[in-house]
């Protein structure tokens, strides 16, 4: 699965190259691709790739900043919540699920690869820090308008993001460890136990 749905047409010579990056090292490494690979691969000069990146794990880490989930699920929280806390919970989950599912190259590279790129997981671990912020936020807000249970927001954050990570992982390479439940069924009835519990 390819990490954008664009026409090659409409991409930027930066974005062919980030997805090249991105396709080439989830396929075959970090150490195990070349720059004149990527390159190569996203129908460009070694030469342009150095002269937009400068090096190979900047070009990493600009794909990563680039297509992760942060900016979709910012917008969403600014633009498109109801304050009806299980339809927001649903469309949170799904659009989080649609997001990382898009990008589970980029994810199995974070995972695969941390140990050949120092420093690396700390700078991935600001998009979970960020959605964790977003979260907290929200549900400070849902019991500030009433419509939440008290309860410590930045706890029920971090299960509701665990709960759905968990849930990407299950299916990371493809196979589901637990494939009697949908991914669909999976966010009904987990939104479902979540908000009840919450709801005053």
């Amino acid at each position: 699965m390819r990490v954008v749905m664009n026409s090659s047409k409409s991409l930027t010579s930066s974005e062919k190259l980030m997805i090249a990056a991105i396709d080439l090292i989830a396929e075959r490494g970090y150490n195990g691709v070349t720059t004149q690979e990527i390159a190569t691969a996203a129908g460009l000069s070694e030469k342009t790739l150095f002269r937009h990146f400068g090096s190979k794990r900047n070009l990493l880490e600009c794909a990563f900043d680039r297509f992760h989930y942060t900016e979709g699920l910012t917008k969403l929280f600014a633009e498109k919540l109801t304050w009806d806390l299980r339809e927001d919970l649903l469309l949170i989950s799904r659009t989080y699920h649609e997001m990382m599912n898009r990008n589970r190259k980029m994810i199995l590279i974070s995972i695969k690869d941390e140990a050949h790129l120092p420093g690396f997981r700390e700078r991935t671990q600001k998009h979970p820090r960020q959605l964790m912020a977003l979260f907290t936020d929200y549900f400070k807000e849902m019991g500030n308008k009433g419509k939440m249970i008290q309860t410590n927001p930045e706890a029920q954050a971090t299960a509701f993001m665990v709960m759905n990570f968990g849930a990407f992982l299950n299916d990371l390479d493809g196979t589901s460890n637990f494939s009697g439940v949908s991914l669909d069924v999976f966010i009904e009835e987990s939104v479902e136990v979540f908000a009840r519990g919450l709801t005053p």
